[in-house]
């Protein structure tokens, strides 16, 4: 998805957000990859994410690969992404036979 406009609210992607040198993005993203070239500001959370040479963000970045290009700008914080934890509730019985 690309986004050349402007857009305020939630964007939940599985595949790629392309913000270009004209676009502005407000509010909460999630994306696989996320591109900027224009203005974002708000939470971001990707696997990838790239700030281009003319690329504004204001927000939180959740990320573990986040790369600025000169001229790039970045204002607010990072984190790791998080990781969401799986519990696997066993019936008593299977849990007995299992250790067997």
């Amino acid at each position: 998805m690309q986004v050349d406009g402007m857009i305020e609210g939630k964007i939940c992607l599985e595949k790629n957000l392309m913000v270009s040198r004209k676009g502005r993005l407000k509010g909460e993203i999630q994306a696989d990859k996320i591109v900027v070239n224009g203005l974002v500001e708000g939470t971001c959370r990707a696997n990838v994410m790239e700030i281009l040479e003319n690329g504004v963000v204001s927000g939180t970045i959740y990320c573990d690969n986040l790369s600025i290009e000169r001229g790039g700008k970045f204002l607010g914080t990072t984190h790791a992404t998080e990781q969401e934890q799986v519990v696997e509730l066993i019936p008593k019985e299977k849990a007995a036979n299992s250790k067997s």
